[in-house]
């Protein structure tokens, strides 16, 4: 079926790769988001990717995308880069757990339990303002609380396919008192090894449409480096609105998935 549809691929399909490229670049530099939660829905509903391969698909262009989103955001030295690979081991280990939960958890309480995490998440928002000028400085302490992010990231995106720029951004601002910008690039630089290693799977089990893969993370390279540096040139608090309303976005998309899903 897979190897029939990528056969009969005309125009629009390439059309719609390419748009989905831009718009999740875009995204994914400003808000420092790998995209999928942009890439998975738009394949599904415009080129008529199942759940699994649209999935797989997306994970395979993030890792492109971050890496664009990662210079963009190291060149003004907004990248935390011991911080965001404790993160990336804790969220790939955080994975395999979750991708092993997965058959024995209701998806419907878990896409419900992530919607009220969005929630509480977008009243921290407004709450708290990031400063542009706080350092993270690395302790025993707060390196074993990135750790347990990282694993929980890595579960939350095991078992319910979301990245974990959506768990990563908000936490460390609110918790960790990082500036809005170093959130965003730490948060796509510990994309980076997490999605490669989730790719290798999905490339064995046959999850990945290759090409359109490729042409949706050369899309999104094109635009990234766009979104980086509109997030410099927003305030901190204008940021957090612009980032709660896409929070917002994908919890009605959780909701809609979870009141389906009966």
């Amino acid at each position: 079926m897979r190897d029939e549809q990528a056969n009969t691929r005309g125009p629009r399909a390439y059309a719609g790769f390419v748009a989905i490229g831009l718009i999740a670049g875009l995204l994914s530099g400003l808000f420092g988001v790998g995209g999928g939660t942009v890439i998975v829905p738009l394949l599904v509903l415009l080129l008529g990717f199942d759940q699994r391969l649209a999935a797989g698909t997306s994970l395979t262009a993030i890792v492109p995308t971050a890496s664009v989103g990662v210079i963009s955001y190291a060149l003004s030295g907004s990248v935390a880069w011991i911080p965001a690979l404790i993160l990336a081991a804790g969220a790939v280990a955080g994975a395999q757990i979750g991708s092993r939960l997965m058959p024995r958890i209701s998806q419907r309480a878990l896409r419900w339990g992530f919607v009220a995490f969005l929630l509480v998440v977008l009243v921290s928002l407004f709450l708290v303002i990031p400063s542009r000028d706080s350092v993270f400085h690395l302790t025993w302490l707060n390196g074993a609380g990135l750790v347990l992010v990282g694993i929980l990231t890595g579960v939350i995106a095991g078992l319910i396919g979301v990245g974990g720029g959506v768990v990563v951004v908000p936490v460390l601002m609110v918790v960790f008192g990082t500036s809005d910008l170093v959130a965003k690039g730490t948060s796509l630089l510990m994309m980076i090894p997490t999605a490669v290693s989730g790719t290798i799977g999905n490339l064995r089990h046959r999850n990945v449409d290759v090409g359109g893969a490729l042409i949706i993370g050369i899309s999104a390279c094109t635009t990234t480096a766009l979104g980086a540096w509109l997030a410099t040139l927003i305030d901190p608090a204008t940021g957090n609105l612009l980032f709660a309303a896409y929070l917002v976005a994908i919890a009605v998309q959780m909701s809609i998935k979870a009141i389906r899903s009966r």
